[in-house]
């Protein structure tokens, strides 16, 4: 995996700064803190923040796109739409809310200036996990002689089924089984309620198992 690049031309003109804390402090610090050093000039909180959420958000974006150009491509924006905001930013929810609040704002606006580019294999559901090497359980998963037979046209099937699905349903399938955000952390992402959040997370994951019955 490319290593993250921040354009260093885009903090030229950052103002000097006593540095509050030092490096070594961060990780004990909450992150919503580590933004306001940023905002106070502490450029190393910038750094630290980005090797704390580079994997995640580029794997985030990849769960989108299946592009790894294009993942990490976002990600970057994402880190400058940080820093950007670093003087406005208000510690009012959780810096991780917030960043993937960025981040899926981003990724709804890429898959709709690129739909007529996207295909039933962007979106990877069916595989396991790459970090706990679970499968969701959007379907049944008993092993049997045929479910192994039918395994790549149920996985093709699942592919383009979540693509199809509205794109806030989408969003909170990815970072519900991927991220392992939970229904309050999605709910602040989306603006909505963590009631609303289940009631769409339950309408999706009823869809997709409608759609799979054939498969199972």
């Amino acid at each position: 995996m490319a290593t993250l690049a921040v354009h260093s031309g885009l903090f030229e003109n950052v103002p000097d700064a006593p540095m509050q804390h030092t490096p070594g402090d961060f990780a004990t610090m909450e992150d919503s803190a580590i933004m306001l050093e940023l905002s106070a000039g502490n450029m190393a909180g910038f750094d630290y923040l980005i090797r704390k959420y580079r994997k995640p958000i580029i794997n985030f974006m990849y769960r989108m796109t299946h592009n790894q150009a294009v993942a990490e491509e976002l990600a970057q924006e994402v880190f400058l739409r940080v820093y950007r905001s670093r003087e406005t930013y208000r510690a009012e929810a959780r810096f991780s809310t917030w960043l993937y609040r960025i981040a899926t704002n981003l990724g709804v606006n890429h898959a709709r200036d690129n739909r007529h580019e996207r295909t039933a294999s962007t979106v990877y559901l069916d595989e396991p996990d790459s970090e706990t090497g679970s499968t969701p359980d959007v379907a049944d998963t008993t092993p049997s002689a045929e479910a192994n037979l039918l395994r790549d046209e149920r996985m093709s099937a699942i592919r383009e089924f979540v693509m199809g699905l509205p794109e806030r349903q989408r969003m909170a399938v990815l970072m519900h089984k991927y991220e392992g955000m939970d229904y309050r952390q999605i709910g602040d992402v989306l603006k909505l309620s963590e009631s609303a959040t289940k009631s769409l997370l339950f309408r999706a994951y009823q869809t997709l198992r409608d759609k799979l019955k054939g498969f199972v």
